[in-house]
This record gives C-alpha cells, structure tokens and sequence, in this order.
C-alpha cells in the first residue's frame, strides 16, 4: 500500500494526515512532509497516524527525529493514534510501545483533541 499525506491546517496546527506503509521506502516523504512545514514556519504540527496500517523501524526513526526538529525549534509536535477498537488498535501504537519511545509522544484520540490546548494526551 503507498503511503499518502495530505497537510492541513486548523486552530493554528499544521495536521499532517498519514494513511499506508511508514517503511524504508515511504518514510523519507513523512520526514519532508515535516521539514517542509518548520520551513514554511509552522511549529505546531500534529501527525495524524489513524490509517497507518504498518511501521518498521525507519518509520520510527521519522517520528523520532521530527520530535527532535520540533523541539530543536521550540515547536510542539503531537501525534494521532487511534483508541481501542478501531480496526485492531493501532499497528503504530504497539510499535513505539514494544520499542519503549511511546511516552516520548504526546498522543491524543483524534484531532480534534490533538489541536485542543485544553485537552490531555493519553496516557502510554
């Protein structure tokens, strides 16, 4: 499945929608997708990672250094797994769990939580 990211923007929050494969091949344009954004000046960027089917450890690599760039640049960075129950939980979610960096993320629900400064991310 080839990886899509389709970028918006909401309440302030550049939201970067990932769906497919975060893979060796795929995550380079996850990574450009980021840099683009600090480029264009946003520090505010949300990695919506619902329809992210699988993640290999490139793939988490990306995810490890868009925080650093995030937090290089005094920006904020939160990421969108989904809760039990969607279609098998999330493949990203147990990835980053099993590999011990889930807490180094703040995750939320969905995007509206995600953009809501008064909201809490989940708990690892």
């Amino acid at each position: 499945m080839a990886l899509s990211v389709k970028a918006e923007e909401r309440d302030g929050w550049t939201i970067l929608q990932v769906s497919g494969e975060l893979d060796l091949v795929s995550s380079p344009g996850v990574r450009q997708h980021v840099h683009d954004a600090v480029a264009d000046g946003r520090r505010s960027v949300v990695l919506d990672l619902s329809d992210v089917r699988f993640c290999d450890s490139s793939g988490v690599g990306v995810l490890i250094a868009a925080r650093r760039l995030m937090r290089s640049c005094a920006g904020r960075l939160r990421l969108i797994l989904p809760a039990q129950g969607a279609v098998d939980g999330s493949h990203v979610n147990r990835v980053l769990a099993a590999l011990g960096v889930r807490r180094l993320f703040d995750v939320y629900s969905d995007q509206s939580a995600a953009v809501d400064e008064a909201a809490r991310p989940l708990t690892a």
